[in-house]
């Protein structure tokens, strides 16, 4: 069942000839086309934390280089820390009155302090020596790193260099002549020379002594994992460990290279899962599994292999199993979606005052081909819409005549047995793979101010089926 259900089992060919799974594919509806993450454009709608569900804007997260300020990561095991609370006896100050009827009693009282724990690793803010807060959402102390400085200094000189470059590209879209830029080259730009950066030298820092004499201690030594959690400082021992913001999460929103909408919107609330627009493949494609292989398989014996399709639309739906496109037919394809391609592409100057350009994806040929013929009937099936309530109704579907190789039918699903033949000249070991081209019927919804009624459309998609290895006895 495991083997039935994989990803990579059941592949459909994307618009740009990219093969995925069904789950990883997206719709358009106003293309009519598959898209894949290639073909999509991948824009970041909004920052959140997702510890404390804290909706942060843009222009903020960027100031805080996108970190949250309240949450910390454990720098052990990088999971959350937590603050818990504890009591401390610290000693009364000057200013602080004792009351009457504890004026016997010592100068000290009892105050409730926060640290930060782990409850994974049981790391605690203690162990490297940072002092409790009295409040849990106090300013923890940060540890302060010998470049820090230097650090700052060049990103304002890099942040000044990035607004004189975008300033000078401006004036030149508004220049109808070209004028010969400021930097001809990058490093010009930067500040840097070829000189400085291909610089090399063999003189470096000698190993300490220690380092052969001292046996080593693995339980003080940080890992990897820890080092680069920490670029700035990436410590060696483990005592220097300190906190770190948590990094902002995203919503991010999918928008079509070809037509330029929105395939995936989600909702600004952090805490929802829910979205706006979701034209996920699955919700618009017919669904297809395997349900039966053949328990050997063989080169040159002919199988029986049994696929169950799906209706994932409201709408009836006709299904037609045709051959793949041969090379010819493939090429005509391309060179028809480079066509379309070009003529959608808006214009520079148009996309420069507007929003910037999405590159589309150059459709190319599947790399992968079929090593089994198999054969494809003649017509075609009808398969119902989707009823969610049919599967808890009780009544008896009414008898539909179905052609033979149709196995059975349940609410929106039928079963149908086609028969396959691996190649003679396929090597023990090797991967038996059929491909088809399916035909189905789309109803959209979308309307077209021309038309008020949904249109009716023939789509196609191919589809390859890895039926398993070729049987080792021949």
């Amino acid at each position: 069942m495991a083997h039935f259900l994989a990803n990579t089992t059941v592949q459909y060919v994307c618009a740009c000839g990219i093969m995925n799974p069904l789950t990883k594919l997206f719709f358009c509806r106003h293309c009519l086309a598959l898209r894949c993450d290639f073909c999509l454009c991948h824009e970041v709608d909004s920052h959140f934390c997702y510890n404390c569900v804290e909706n942060i804007p843009s222009t903020e997260a960027k100031l805080k280089k996108y970190k949250c300020s309240s949450c910390f990561d454990c720098p052990s095991c990088q999971h959350t820390l937590s603050a818990r609370a504890t009591n401390v006896t610290v000693p009364r100050k000057g200013d602080e009155e004792a009351p009457k009827e504890d004026a016997k009693q010592p100068a000290v009282i009892t105050r409730k302090m926060y640290y930060l724990a782990c409850l994974a690793c049981r790391w605690t803010s203690r162990d490297v020596g940072i002092p409790d807060q009295t409040v849990a959402t106090g300013s923890w102390p940060e540890s302060e790193y010998a470049n820090a400085t230097r650090f700052a200094l060049l990103m304002e000189h890099f942040q000044a260099v990035v607004l004189r470059d975008k300033q000078e590209r401006q004036d030149y879209l508004r220049r109808k002549s070209p004028k010969q830029h400021k930097y001809p080259s990058l490093t010009d730009r930067t500040g840097l020379t070829v000189s400085m950066i291909r610089l090399a030298t063999e003189e470096v820092d000698q190993l300490p002594d220690s380092i052969f004499t001292e046996p080593v201690n693995l339980r003080e030594l940080t890992t990897i994992k820890q080092k680069l959690s920490q670029p700035a400082g990436q410590p060696s021992c483990v005592r220097d460990l300190f906190p770190q913001h948590k990094s902002l999460s995203i919503k991010r929103s999918l928008r079509c290279r070809q037509c330029e909408h929105n395939v995936i919107k989600p909702e600004f609330n952090p805490s929802s899962i829910k979205y706006r627009i979701q034209l996920f493949a699955s919700h618009h494609v017919p669904e297809i599994r395997i349900v039966a292989l053949p328990e050997k398989l063989e080169g040159g014996v002919g199988v029986k292999i049994q696929l169950k399709f799906s209706n994932p639309t409201i709408h009836d739906m006709t299904v037609a199993l045709k051959e793949l496109p041969s090379t010819d037919e493939e090429t005509a394809i391309i060179e028809e979606m480079k066509k379309v391609a070009v003529s959608s592409t808006p214009s520079s100057l148009n996309a420069s005052l507007s929003r910037q350009v999405s590159l589309t994806e150059e459709p190319r040929f599947v790399n992968k081909g079929t090593t089994a013929k198999v054969e494809l009937p003649e017509m075609p099936f009808v398969l119902p819409h989707r009823d969610d309530s049919a599967e808890f109704d009780e009544e008896m579907q009414l008898p539909r005549e179905d052609p033979k190789f149709v196995v059975w039918r349940r609410a929106n699903r039928a079963c149908i047995e086609l028969s396959c033949e691996p190649q003679d000249n396929l090597a023990p070991g090797a991967e038996v793979i059929i491909g088809f081209t399916v035909q189905y019927s789309y109803v959209n919804t979308v309307q077209v101010p021309e038309k008020k009624d949904p249109q009716t459309h023939n789509l196609t998609t191919r589809v390859y089926i890895n039926c398993g290895k070729l049987s080792g006895e021949q």
